[in-house]
């Protein structure tokens, strides 16, 4: 009570006293102390640069969210019920029921940051602002066509063509729009991206902020899928949305016309090879294979970023990035905490699906098969030296478990099974750790056998789930670029060229040359290497819709990992588990699984429908078809 006397008395004088200086008809005309006009947003540098950094939250924590983009893809399955990634893998989402969607790619929300951008532009473009510094206006004009480009790219390759806005609408304005088409779209972004690398021209920028080589690798991706098969006429009618209504009025928002998809994927090629001159990725330069150990440590590195102190780890892999989202002080970036394992109390949340785990080759180039009865009796062993550095799998060696938990693993590995043990003298079906049966959070247990530990700082100091980690989000890297580099060169028939980088991209793992030689192995195994080597970058989702193949990719069943240990003869464990084929005849069983979820494709999920609210609000909003 003391106190609200105390400022209600302090505020009657500060009354009195205006009232004393003498009665003036402004007196209450007064700037709110938590506000600013926006007139002097566009007068003041800080002021508008902090605008244009308010503008880069759009792109949130890149794709560090909970949920992942992985787990609509067969990469990973979202271990949790209820949050709708379920709804997107049977295909049953509709305008009503929309599913999952992220911030980063909402329809809504990329708007308000578009606009935030137009209003940047409109502001900085015009004579009437009191910005003196040519230079830092420069700067901050290139950073809204840089994330306008980015915000559109987004809403083009989820929900193809889309209204473009160019300006800030007043409350009167008719907010009704037409779709654009598919190619204007394109057009309009790749231009914001030309414009952005001209104000970016001497401009010297922090990293995690646009940049000539960050508008260049934007237009890289936006040209390799413009020039793609979901967006060619004569193959998109292929699929079977083409006999849904609505498909022919739709089509100019989803694909060019036939007629010039070589000149797309020249264009696509000019595009990442624009990249590739200005930057210099990482250990790209090599002429024949590293060492398996060698190539695990390049590839964590890697994904690293330059975040992490753990011993290996080669801080010039930060060269890699060219756009990062950067976690310089965020105690919720806990990449590790949502997607470890829950026998160090994480939440399992992206676990990786058998489907992946199979695709990595063993480490001779060969592939890996259930078939093969060595392979299947020893599967993590000889492959891919990525798969180290990707996979977390049972038997794996991982972090200090008695810095969570307590001394109930001394061996500190990954228990994903069930094994015989003796307890207390008797024999008994011992439950791992990490399962979802196991003693602790079995409710964030993985249910496919496997963990990711990609992107988690490897550092055996950061264990508990309550610590952070500064592992940056890789929005665009150089490999990407020359990814895209092969990609072209193939469909172009260049096979030379991109057998080359192929071969430098898996030297650089440690993995052999690639011996197809046609155009359609090269294709193939083209596939593979991006799908490995990009794994968990928000890329496979979106590649393999690109390419046409989500029914035998993203709609196959989820298949999971069963592992049991069980003792030799005149073998026995006591007390505490252990990884140890000495004493265990193991036995490893791929199951598939549809209890969790049903995955189910249907060629309407090609792209995503938009709202029936926003249909509402916008009556010229043409609806995706299959909707």
């Amino acid at each position: 009570m003391k106190s609200i006397i105390r400022n209600t008395y302090i505020l009657t004088i500060a009354l009195m006293a205006v009232l004393a200086s003498g009665c003036k008809k402004d007196m209450l005309t007064v700037e709110p102390p938590d506000k600013i006009r926006a007139d002097l947003v566009w007068q003041d540098g800080a002021l508008a640069q902090a605008f244009v950094t308010d503008i880069y939250n759009g792109l949130s924590v890149g794709g560090f969210s909970e949920q992942m983009l992985s787990s609509v893809s067969d990469e990973s399955l979202f271990t949790h019920p209820n949050r709708g990634i379920d709804l997107v893998n049977a295909s049953t989402i509709n305008p009503s029921t929309l599913g999952w969607v992220d911030d980063t790619w909402a329809y809504a929300k990329m708007y308000n940051r578009i606009r935030a951008c137009n209003m940047t532009i409109e502001r900085l473009s015009g004579s009437d602002n009191g910005l003196t510094d040519q230079n830092l206006k420069d700067q901050l004009l290139g950073e809204a066509h840089f994330l306008r480009a980015y915000f559109y790219h987004q809403l083009l390759r989820y929900y193809g063509g889309v209204p473009l806005i160019t300006k800030v609408y007043g409350l009167n304005d008719d907010f009704r729009i037409k779709r654009s088409t598919y190619k204007e779209c394109t057009d309009f972004i790749v231009k914001d991206c030309e414009d952005a690398q001209r104000l970016f021209v001497g401009k010297t920028m922090d990293k995690g902020r646009g940049s000539i080589i960050a508008a260049l690798a934007l237009k890289s991706r936006v040209l390799l899928y413009a020039a793609s098969d979901l967006h060619t006429k004569s193959k998109i009618s292929t699929l079977e949305i083409a006999s849904a209504q609505g498909f022919a009025e739709a089509l100019p928002l989803l694909a060019y016309d036939d007629n010039n998809q070589t000149q797309r994927w020249q264009a696509a090629k000019d595009a990442a090879k624009a990249v590739m001159d200005l930057g210099t990725g990482y250990k790209l330069d090599l002429s024949a294979p590293v060492s398996a150990a060698a190539g695990r440590l390049n590839y964590k590195s890697l994904a690293m970023g330059g975040g992490s102190k753990a011993p290996g780890m080669d801080a010039a892999a930060a060269s890699e990035l060219i756009l990062g989202r950067y976690f310089i002080d965020r105690s919720d970036m806990r990449f590790g905490r949502a997607n470890g394992p829950n026998g160090y109390r994480n939440w399992a949340g992206n676990t990786p699906i058998g489907l992946l785990v199979d695709d990595y080759e063993m480490n001779d180039g060969t592939k890996f098969s259930w078939s093969n009865p060595a392979q299947k009796q020893n599967p993590y062993e000889n492959r891919d030296p990525r798969f180290y550095a990707t996979i977390l799998y049972d038997g794996a060696g991982w972090k200090p478990r008695d810095k969570v938990v307590g001394g109930v693993d001394p061996a500190n590995q990954i228990q994903t099974g069930e094994y015989d043990l003796m307890i207390d003298g008797k024999l008994t079906t011992y439950k791992g750790l990490d399962t979802r049966s196991g003693p602790i959070e079995s409710w964030n247990g993985s249910w496919t056998g496997y963990y990711t530990q990609k992107f988690t700082d490897p550092d055996p100091n950061i264990v508990e789930a309550s610590n952070p980690q500064f592992i940056p989000w890789p929005f665009f890297r150089y490999t990407e670029a020359v990814m895209n580099y092969i990609e072209a060169s193939i469909e172009l028939d260049q096979l030379g060229e991109a057998t080359s980088w192929l071969n430098k991209i898996r030297f650089r793992a440690g993995m052999p040359a690639v011996t197809a030689t046609d155009k359609e192995g090269l294709k193939e195994v083209y596939r593979h290497e991006r799908r490995i080597e990009m794994v968990y970058e928000e890329q496979r989702y979106h590649d393999a819709r690109r390419w046409m193949i989500g029914k035998t990719t993203l709609g196959r069943k989820t298949t999971y990992i069963k592992v049991s240990g069980k003792f030799k003869p005149g073998k026995t464990m006591l007390n505490l588990y252990r990884y140890d084929p000495t004493i265990y005849d193991y036995t490893y069983t791929p199951t598939t699984e549809t209890a969790q979820e049903n995955r189910v494709w249907l060629d309407k999920i090609y792209f995503r429908p938009f709202s029936r609210d926003e249909v509402n609000k916008n009556t010229f909003l043409v609806q995706n078809p299959g909707y």
